[in-house]
């Protein structure tokens, strides 16, 4: 039984798709006599037909994915979608590097390796975006040979 033409006008009785219209299967026949939006209406008075409730989107899987990269998982390089500037701020990342710079060259001047002046002077190159790395002041420092004991 073909009742496109019956699903269409139910739809636009509700307004709304017809994949919600929903149909009465023992009262078939009669919904296929009815060809006007009067008939129509009649039967959805009856509840004949009736408009099935809003299908919405689960979070189910949404919440699952946030508890597993609450555990560090699933962030790997396929999971990523902005660049590293866009997942940790420029700013954040000088921190860190700031950070790591400063703690070492306090080791540094604490253990006796360099003086306060060397101290200060490397402090303020640091500050000023000199030095890449870490690393890089330990190269900075053999090839210029500042440091005092081993």
């Amino acid at each position: 039984m073909k009742l496109s033409v019956q699903k269409r006008l139910a739809a636009s009785i509700f307004k709304s798709s017809q994949k919600r219209v929903w149909f009465d299967q023992d009262r078939l026949p009669d919904i296929k006599e009815s060809i006007t939006k009067q008939d129509l209406k009649g039967l959805i008075s009856e509840g004949v037909i009736r408009l099935k409730p809003e299908t919405s989107i689960s979070r189910g899987r949404a919440r699952q994915k946030k508890i597993q990269k609450g555990k560090g998982l699933q962030k790997g390089k396929g999971s990523r979608k902005g660049g590293l500037r866009a997942r940790i701020p420029k700013k954040d990342l000088w921190k860190v590097k700031m950070r790591v710079q400063r703690g070492f060259l306090k080791i540094l001047r604490d253990k006796g390796f360099i003086t306060r002046s060397i101290y200060q002077n490397l402090y303020l190159k640091s500050k000023g975006g000199f030095f890449r790395s870490k690393r890089h002041i330990k190269i900075y420092l053999d090839e210029h040979k500042l440091t005092e004991k081993k």
